[in-house]
């Protein structure tokens, strides 16, 4: 892309969007979700001066990437990717796939589909984890989970034995209700003193409903850990409603505009995103 074209994209950031294909297959037992192809999301995010977006493997279509990777060949370089892999991955398919503009592997830990940190009760995230983290940092890309509070200590000693950057979904799972003695926020305070980021974005998967007002004390919580490490999304297309009954799109950002100051503000939207996912 030139740079005169770049300069006629929008400079902020949607951290955190799924894009899906009716036509492509799905992982049995599963939501079989709308078709919601780059486009849709595209425009929709234009009006509301975001230019780029990341898009994160959703759980329906488990390691195959195809639908992303193909958006991101669509976006030509406007965007990011976030995809799901089996601990086999050649370095060709990580070549090809950097080149793309994946800069991060996502382990689900909540999805009936997705993995788990107890190897008896699915894909094993540990040995996954442990297998791809060293060739993932080698390429500078980071860890994504998809979480609950409980998962936070296991996820900073994972982290800890193997400096990969983690970035957490949704809030890191915190959620208004986890108590301030909880082991959770000890995790997350050392997993913020790694490095690791944190996603503003999911705000309905953390049992609150619009305007979301009752997470704004834990959103600040979270922020005065990260600081800078912060990056909104938004979860478009809501994959937890029903197709023609999905939030608006201004109100997944409402949370942030009202919990954080403006720099935080500008920072999780525009300057975080570009420097997480160059």
């Amino acid at each position: 892309m030139s740079s005169a074209a770049a300069n006629l994209v929008a400079p902020g950031w949607d951290s955190h969007v799924h894009v899906f294909d009716a036509q492509a297959a799905v992982a049995g037992g599963h939501y079989r979700p709308a078709h919601r192809p780059l486009a849709d999301i595209e425009q929709l995010a234009r009006v509301h001066g975001v230019g780029h977006l990341v898009l994160v493997q959703p759980s329906v279509y488990g390691t195959d990437n195809a639908v992303l990777l193909d958006a991101l060949r669509a976006g030509r370089g406007r965007h990011r990717g976030v995809v799901v892999l089996p601990p086999s991955v050649d370095d060709a398919a990580l070549a090809a796939m950097h080149a793309l503009g994946v800069r991060g592997v996502r382990f689900n830990l909540v999805s009936p589909v997705g993995d788990s940190l107890r190897a008896a009760e699915g894909p094993n995230a540990l040995d996954s984890f442990r297998a791809l983290a060293p060739r993932l940092r080698a390429l500078g890309w980071h860890v994504q989970w998809y979480a609950s509070p409980d998962d936070l200590p296991v996820i900073a000693a994972l982290h800890a034995a193997s400096p990969v950057p983690a970035v957490l979904d949704h809030l890191a799972g915190m959620h208004a209700k986890v108590a301030a003695g909880h082991p959770a926020w000890q995790a997350l305070e050392q997993l913020a003193g790694q490095g690791a980021w944190v996603k503003l974005s999911g705000w309905y998967r953390l049992g609150a409903q619009a305007p979301y007002d009752s997470l704004y004390g834990v959103i600040r919580k979270v922020a005065a850990l990260f600081g800078q490490r912060m990056v909104w999304g938004s979860d478009w297309p809501h994959t937890a409603f029903a197709p023609d009954a999905m939030p608006a799109y201004a109100s997944t950002w409402e949370p942030v505009s009202r919990a954080l100051t403006a720099p935080q503000k500008q920072c999780a939207r525009e300057q975080a995103p570009a420097a997480l996912y160059a």
